[in-house]
């Protein structure tokens, strides 16, 4: 026998489930126009695709800092080997630089090394 609390309950009317398919739509598609070019499932499963999106920001923010490393480096291998054509070592020409205070960093410094070594022979028979 039902109870007059279960018969209530079906004579109810109760309001349709609200979802926002729009948005959430939306958000699957963004993800997945940017997962494009993939290989296999990562382009076109939302949650392999949401997943392989997400590790590929954590590796680009990771490598924007390894890129600032990596270009430091090799400025400085670029300022040694010109500063070793000219006999003096890379710390020791640093060391004179500093000491003269002169304003150029390491960018500047490698970029006449590479392109301008007359200027780059200049600061250094300044700072000698």
């Amino acid at each position: 026998m039902q109870t007059l609390k279960h018969l209530k309950n079906k004579t109810k009317k109760k309001m349709p489930r609200s979802v926002n398919h729009v948005a959430s739509r939306a958000r699957r598609k963004k993800v997945l126009n940017l997962t494009k070019g993939y290989w296999g499932a990562r382009k076109n499963i939302w949650t392999i695709a949401k997943n392989v999106w997400e590790k590929g920001l954590t590796y680009a923010y990771r490598d924007r800092k390894n890129k600032k490393r990596s270009m430091r480096a090799l400025w400085i291998q670029r300022i040694n080997a010109a500063a070793r054509e000219n006999g003096l070592s890379y710390s020791q020409f640093m060391h004179k630089i500093h000491q003269k205070n002169v304003a150029l960093n390491r960018k500047a410094l490698a970029d006449l090394a590479l392109n301008h070594p007359e200027a780059f022979k200049a600061v250094l028979n300044s700072i000698k």
